[in-house]
């Protein structure tokens, strides 16, 4: 299958060539199509003028140039969707990544995986900063997610177009590619990949990441188990409500029966009446998220699932089409 390598850059002007000639080496000798996406994501040292160097003298070298700075998971969004080879890889313009594991990669995939995300089990990074936080993340995720995954962090990925392109990306969803996938059925395998030091400038990432992953992982847990049917969220918690509500009212009436405190000044009665108030409106967002579920699905064309293949179809049936789109 034919490659397409999309690598985000942002200020990296040191590593290009650098990393231009590692990927050039590994991907000539694959003895496949192959192209190199490097988005540029709004950088400011001259990166810009440096790709567009190298560009000039490879046509495997493609630059896609942002206006500004939008971050990594825009940046990898922008490069799958302008792939066009059969299997993308993905992997950081600070070559902490290592190109000559993209072969082992895309050897899992013709053994028919459907995305291989790498895990850098001998990470050269600061402790304190990088890889404790991630080791913490990486356990959280895994425990919320039911997603049995070591280093989600890891750029270094393979996957097949078909599957990279249903993918919304967007805040810092860049990390939660392999269960995003996963969500939609795809085939992953988790392989030990190599890491090195960085060599040039300073991380981009630092500690203060760590609330931005925790709201993106929140986010990841609610389409993972609610994102198609959300009154199974809000109405449980309704329930909830009203079942609070009514226990605070059973309690305020018998402290009333026996005597102990007038009704009108119970805490509990006003207890219950906000109770009953957040109840209602946890069944109404339930019912908005319900319809724009609705709106979702029918007003882009997707589908609450997803069609790995299909057998003696006519050419010109709804799904055959679609998928062709897909494919495209």
């Amino acid at each position: 299958m034919s490659v397409s390598v999309v690598v985000p850059i942002y200020n990296e002007i040191e590593t290009i060539p650098l990393l231009y000639s590692s990927l050039h080496g590994v991907l000539a000798n694959l003895g496949r199509d192959y192209e190199i996406l490097f988005v540029d994501d709004g950088s400011s040292d001259g990166s810009t003028a440096k790709l567009k160097e190298v560009a000039a003298t490879d046509p495997h070298v493609k630059v896609v140039e942002f206006r500004r700075n939008y971050g990594q998971t825009a940046a990898m969004h922008a490069g799958i969707q302008h792939a066009s080879m059969d299997v993308v890889i993905t992997l950081d313009g600070d070559m902490q990544n290592d190109p000559e594991d993209i072969p082992m990669m895309l050897e899992k995939i013709d053994e028919g995986f459907d995305l291989v995300h790498g895990w850098r089990k001998n990470r050269q990074d600061a402790f304190v900063n990088r890889k404790l936080p991630s080791k913490i993340a990486n356990w959280l995720i895994s425990k919320v997610t039911k997603f049995p995954i070591h280093d989600l962090g890891c750029t270094l990925k393979a996957i097949r177009r078909e599957i990279a392109v249903e993918l919304e990306l967007y805040g810092e969803m860049h990390r939660f590619i392999p269960i995003l996938a996963h969500q939609r059925g795809a085939k992953c395998v988790e392989v030990v990949t190599r890491h090195h030091a960085r060599r040039f400038g300073q991380t981009k990432y630092g500690i203060g990441r760590t609330t931005r992953v925790v709201l993106d992982l929140l986010t990841v847990a609610y389409m993972q188990q609610f994102f198609t049917s959300p009154m199974k969220l809000f109405g449980r918690m309704g329930f909830a409500c009203l079942g609070i509500a009514g226990l605070s009212v059973l309690t305020t009436i018998g402290m009333k029966l026996i005597g102990q405190v007038d009704m009108t000044g119970n805490p509990l009665l006003l207890f219950a009446v906000l109770s009953t108030i957040l109840g209602s409106q946890m069944f109404g967002m339930g019912l908005l998220g319900e319809v724009n579920a609705r709106i979702y699905y029918a007003s882009n064309g997707n589908d609450s699932y997803a069609v790995r293949s299909l057998t003696n179809f006519d050419d010109d049936s709804p799904h055959s089409i679609k998928m062709r789109r897909q494919a495209a």
